[in-house]
């Protein structure tokens, strides 16, 4: 599951088991992300918390679904299939539709989103991609180009925590060796109206 010990659920106690109780999904089952912080609850809570509000909060106005393929392409780009697949499960959920998941993510990985994306759409991933290939050459333009293709800043903003929190989580994952056994693929702390539940289902 890790490359680090890990407390399960039922060995957990105290602040840890609190943490595990607001997190967990059916059956008592915490995302091994998740577990891989079981050593220093704190950082858990953090990660969490960075979690839950930049990607499911009821602030945020660019589409869930569309955040979820951000940290698809970004996981795509860090070689994390961990987050591939559970942001992939994630976005499949939300969008309703398996044939256009499917159309999305093979654009995703073929790096070509003519057709799978709207144009508005399709200025985002292309901020995502040289955000995560090549931060320091981000400018001003690339910024500008997600205005002219109809994002405010506040959007912009969303994409933006976004592309940099999936980066720490692959590197969280693949840092520590994280796989999806035994984990619920698409499970995510989806109650936007309550930035305090964390549950997932």
């Amino acid at each position: 599951m890790t490359w680090i010990n890990t407390i399960a659920y039922d060995e957990s106690t105290g602040r840890l088991r609190q943490l595990y109780d607001r997190i967990k999904g059916p059956d008592n089952n915490v995302d091994n992300i998740m577990m891989a912080h079981s050593l220093r609850p704190h950082t858990m809570d953090g990660h969490m918390t960075l979690y839950k509000y930049v990607l499911h909060h009821s602030a945020n106005t660019v589409p869930k679904w569309f955040l979820e393929a951000l940290g698809v392409l970004v996981s795509h780009i860090n070689r994390c299939a961990y987050c591939v697949e559970h942001h992939f499960a994630g976005l499949a959920r939300l969008l309703g539709d398996p044939a256009r998941a499917a159309t999305m993510r093979a654009a995703i990985e073929g790096g070509a989103f003519d057709g799978a994306f709207e144009a508005r759409e399709q200025a985002g991933l292309r901020y995502a991609v040289k955000l995560t290939r090549s931060p320091s050459e981000v400018g001003p333009g690339d910024v500008q180009a997600l205005r002219d293709a109809g994002f405010d800043d506040g959007q912009i903003l969303e994409i933006n925590q976004v592309v940099a929190y999936f980066a720490y989580a692959n590197r969280t994952v693949l840092g520590l060796g994280i796989t999806t056994d035994g984990d619920i693929l698409g499970l995510s702390p989806n109650n936007s109206a309550d930035a305090g539940d964390w549950s997932h289902r």
